[in-house]
């Protein structure tokens, strides 16, 4: 079956007038009902969300592959539609998407209908394909393209998986998506071609909806240099045990294939071990990517457990502020009964879990989930023991590596007391090693840290605190969400809980500028700008306001040498302001929504915000060129 067999001339819009992803879905899936090629509208459309709900079927390259498998499909069907100014698709690479092919499969769609959908992923791969179709006249012009490529590629299919001459590299691979149509024969077409290009022979099944094609048999894996899995769905890996196994996201597959072959050709990585643990993966791992990544990727997923604790707590806190700084207590004029409760939740709750969180998770990234309690309890005790953030950090990384030590240590008892390990023996002796050590050797030394940093921060003044303000607005800005950005709203909350506001509002301020900038220059300087990123100022005008940097992130990936030192000097210059109005806010999070708490400098602070928004919006309309 061919590609045109399943798109004709009355499921093609040539000038798509949405201007978003769901207004995009929406006018396409009304064509198919229009056509009778579905029979129930909304059940179609949700299904088309459901599955961009899993992953974007945005690929980059202006592509978007929208596709649903369901009993709403009459009969297959591919739906085209084209903008030339593109829509912002939420892509992989952040661009906006201007082709699209939605795809409507029955439930038990045949194979011949999947295959003609391998095709039409394959060819969409090519950038030369893509052009023509993007400046096409006609509907028939369409097809023609289509037609030309099928006619060109009708008897590659599968030789090139077959074309193993023994004296190249020979990488296997295996792709899978979630519903097994568009992403995962993307991923195979993308690995194929760019193993041609790199002199690499290469094999890739693809686990598809239909089923498992292409097999790896053992001799392939017997014969493999090394081995990719690009896959969202469980694959069975068990079988690529001792081999150099690459394991990523199906999207990986499509965008960073050549990266990919190279680490599996790379003979100096560590085997993969079929049905290891997790904490012997993390070793793996440490091996692979450095202990500096690993410690960070540790962290990461501590602080990411704790967030939730920390936004919601923090903002009930705020709240309870509405009726008076001290309307939570029972002994002042300002005692409000639903105040207390907010703050009941707020703080003695949700934030006394803050620090206990972070180690606990902290430690079950090390050790898996036996490191969890010991994690959680030495935790604890840094809060009860004035050790704080600080002391939980250590309390983490000491009781996770410490119950990798007691899994070595009970490695040799008999395979039948192998159910009380975890039940009985790593809890136990995890959670009394790790108390011991905390409450008679880190929390004494981590206290004393804890107590000389509030001590130092309160003591800052002046041109110090403006420093501060510069050096942390600054770090909130230079990868927006990255690893500057969470150290320094990490330094922030450990300030705040040790009672000092003044880092967490100038982390605060500088993460709110890069949106809000950006927004206000796609408005200043629309020629600096397309209009799909013209399109995403509102958006970014309310996660600025709500200090959500991320909004800005795919505007310092497109042109990160003129957006990233832009936002850096605007969000450093708005949080020293903020700093030398002498602005605390004690809130770890809801930007402009918790600069109420502040009400002396409230006014400072709304200056601080206006003055780095305008300062990055005059630097990008200054140092970006005019768009085409």
């Amino acid at each position: 079956m061919k590609i045109t067999d399943l798109l004709v001339k009355e499921n093609m819009l040539m000038d798509l007038k949405s201007s978003s992803k769901k207004e995009v879905i929406s006018e396409l899936a009304d064509v198919l009902y229009k056509n009778n090629f579905i029979n129930d509208l909304q059940s179609f459309t949700d299904a088309i969300i459901a599955r961009e709900e899993q992953s974007t079927t945005g690929m980059g390259d202006g592509i978007a592959i929208p596709h649903a498998k369901t009993d709403a499909v009459n009969k297959p069907a591919i739906m085209f539609g084209r903008s030339r100014d593109g829509v912002e698709y939420e892509a992989f690479d952040g661009q906006p998407s201007n082709l699209f092919f939605m795809i409507a499969a029955p439930a038990n769609g045949a194979q011949t209908h999947l295959d003609t959908l391998a095709k039409l992923s394959g060819m969409l791969l090519n950038e030369d394909i893509r052009n023509k179709l993007l400046n096409a006249e006609s509907k028939e012009e369409i097809l023609s393209i289509i037609d030309h490529y099928e006619s060109d590629n009708s008897e590659e299919e599968e030789v090139v998986d077959a074309s193993t001459s023994g004296d190249k590299p020979y990488i296997i691979a295996v792709t899978a998506c979630p519903t097994g149509i568009a992403h995962t024969y993307m991923a195979k077409d993308a690995l194929m071609n760019k193993a041609k290009e790199m002199n690499v022979d290469m094999k890739v099944e693809t686990n598809g909806s239909s089923g498992v094609k292409n097999k790896l048999t053992k001799e392939d894996i017997e014969r493999a240099d090394g081995v990719i899995v690009a896959a969202d769905v469980n694959v069975d890996v068990a079988r690529f045990n001792g081999k150099n196994v690459v394991q990523v996201p199906v999207a990986d597959g499509i965008h960073k294939s050549e990266e990919l072959i190279s680490k599996a050709q790379d003979s100096s990585r560590i085997p993969f071990k079929a049905n290891q643990s997790q904490s012997e993966q993390n070793q793996s791992d440490e091996q692979q990517s450095g202990i500096g990544n690993t410690i960070y990727r540790h962290l990461m997923n501590g602080v990411s457990n704790m967030l939730p604790f920390v936004v919601g707590g923090g903002i009930l806190i705020a709240l309870s502020f509405f009726w008076g700084i001290k309307s939570a207590d029972p002994n002042s004029e300002q005692y409000n009964v639903f105040a207390e409760a907010l703050n009941t939740i707020g703080a003695a709750n949700a934030f006394t879990l803050m620090v206990p969180v972070l180690a606990g998770f902290i430690a079950m990234s090390i050790a898996d989930r036996p490191g969890l309690a010991p994690g959680m309890v030495g935790g604890m005790i840094a809060m009860n023991g004035n050790s704080g953030f600080i002391g939980g950090l250590i309390a983490g990384f000491l009781a996770g590596y410490l119950v990798q030590l007691l899994k070595k240590v009970f490695a040799p008892l008999p395979q039948a007391l192998d159910g009380l390990k975890p039940m009985l023996l790593y809890p136990l002796f995890g959670i009394a090693i790790t108390g011991l050590l905390m409450i008679f050797a880190i929390n004494p030394v981590a206290s004393s840290i804890n107590e000389w940093m509030n001590t130092t921060l309160e003591g800052l003044n002046g041109s110090s605190v403006i420093i501060l303000g510069l050096v942390l607005g600054g770090m909130m800005a230079i990868d927006m969400g990255g690893p500057f950005n969470k150290a320094a709203y990490v330094f922030g909350i450990a300030a705040l809980e040790g009672g000092n506001a003044a880092p967490i509002t100038a982390a605060m301020i500088g993460g709110m500028i890069p949106p809000l900038a950006i927004s206000v220059a796609t408005i200043a300087f629309k020629n600096k700008f397309t209009p799909a990123e013209r399109a995403s100022g509102p958006t970014n005008i309310i996660m600025g306001l709500s200090f959500i940097t991320e909004g800005a992130i795919p505007f310092a990936a497109q042109d990160p040498l003129r957006v990233i030192p832009s936002m850096v000097i605007a969000s450093a210059t708005a949080a020293a302001t903020a700093m030398a109005f002498g602005a605390n806010i004690n809130a770890p999070h809801g930007g402009v929504f918790v600069f109420w708490l502040d009400k002396p400098h409230l006014l400072g602070l709304f200056i601080s915000l206006i003055v780095g928004t305008v300062i990055g919006a005059l630097l990008l309309g200054v140092l970006k060129p005019k768009k085409a």
